[in-house]
């Protein structure tokens, strides 16, 4: 621990990121990344002008990527804002709003950068017990609170609270802002933007690391009232002013704009998720439901989920194991192509299972 370091720091517990090991062969299920590349359309949109334009600095405020998400949703482009990646996003949206009175409230397993950003800015948290079955509760969040947030679906778990359930939460919690984390919803679940236009106070954060395959590029958009995304607005440029470099705006409104490319991914993904599902599940599987791109699954019997990691990883098929309370007994296998799984599915076998 070095005597430089600010007491923020040496206190602080950092986030641990899947891993990205250099191995040859290595079929990677462990970080949720797209099984398929970016749309044709992102290549095609770094021209040589494009590069060209890498000597300026580009537009600090990406209204061509923001005009491309704002026209998906129906919204105006006063209500996105956009940054270097969704996790940053969410750094900005505590920045922003979390530093209040009352505690936040988060679930109790969820994204493992929320209670890194509240040791980071100094936010007191109240994290929410998931139900038993891993549900989020959201009954539960109608609380004394200096703001809210929840994935949606949930991470790790996958598991999907419908609008009804947020709307509810909205019309009980006026006061504070409610931020809802979509990284996964375009896998299975129905987005909250258009709650937006009714609830001044509700934030919807997006990637485009999933999704739409840029996770290398580093771009996400958060949508809400105007108000809103001025105080990200305020964070950003107090920062920096230029989060966004101009081949990530150019790539990702191109990727944007391709919707009929991103369905059909989206799709494929969809249609994999429910046939290694219903694999897994046939071979004593405890498979949670998930609308999101992987599953959360229980090893069958004794086996535990910790050691079939290991044997997993011998044999080059790498999948996320989280030692953590009421989660230690399951894996997060992410849904990579038919072909990746497939090699999960025959690795399985050959363990037994």
């Amino acid at each position: 621990m070095s005597k430089y370091w600010s007491e923020v720091v040496r206190g602080i517990e950092p986030y641990v990121p899947g891993e990205q090991p250099q191995v040859e062969g290595l079929v990677k299920l462990n970080t949720n990344e797209s099984p398929y590349p970016p749309s044709p359309k992102v290549a095609q949109a770094i021209t040589e002008n494009v590069i060209d334009r890498l000597r300026f600095y580009p537009d600090p405020n990406a209204v061509k990527l923001r005009e491309s998400i704002a026209n998906y949703y129906g919204v105006a482009v006063q209500s996105v804002f956009a940054g270097n990646s969704s996790d940053e996003v969410l750094a900005q949206t505590f920045m922003a709003f979390f530093q209040q009175p009352e505690p936040i409230l988060y679930p109790d397993i969820t994204y493992g950068f929320y209670p890194v950003y509240c040791q980071l800015f100094g936010i007191e948290a109240n994290p929410v017990p998931l139900a038993e079955d891993f549900s989020l509760d959201l009954q539960a969040y109608q609380q004394s609170n200096g703001g809210i947030i929840f994935p949606n679906p949930n991470a790790p778990t996958g598991l999907l609270s419908q609008l009804e359930q947020i709307e509810a939460l909205l019309l009980a919690n006026p006061h504070s802002v409610v931020v809802v984390d979509e990284a996964y919803i375009d896998f299975g679940g129905e987005s909250a933007v258009p709650l937006t236009a009714r609830y001044n106070n509700l934030l919807v954060v997006q990637t485009f690391s999933k999704s739409r395959a840029l996770a290398g590029l580093r771009v996400g958009f958060a949508i809400g009232h105007p108000e809103l995304i001025e105080g990200l607005e305020r964070v950003k440029n107090s920062f920096n002013s230029y989060p966004l470099d101009a081949i990530a705006q150019a790539a990702a409104t191109a990727a944007m704009d391709d919707v009929d490319y991103f369905v059909a991914c989206r799709d494929k993904v969809i249609a994999t998720r429910q046939r290694v599902t219903q694999a897994l599940t046939s071979k004593g599987f405890t498979v949670l439901p998930s609308s999101a791109n992987f599953v959360m699954v229980k090893p069958p019997g004794s086996l535990g989920a910790a050691d079939l990691a290991a044997q997993l990883r011998e044999k080059k098929v790498l999948v996320r194991y989280f030692a953590k309370a009421r989660i230690s007994d399951y894996l997060r296998i992410s849904i990579g192509s038919d072909e990746e799984m497939d090699t999960l599915l025959f690795a399985l076998g050959e363990l037994g299972l």
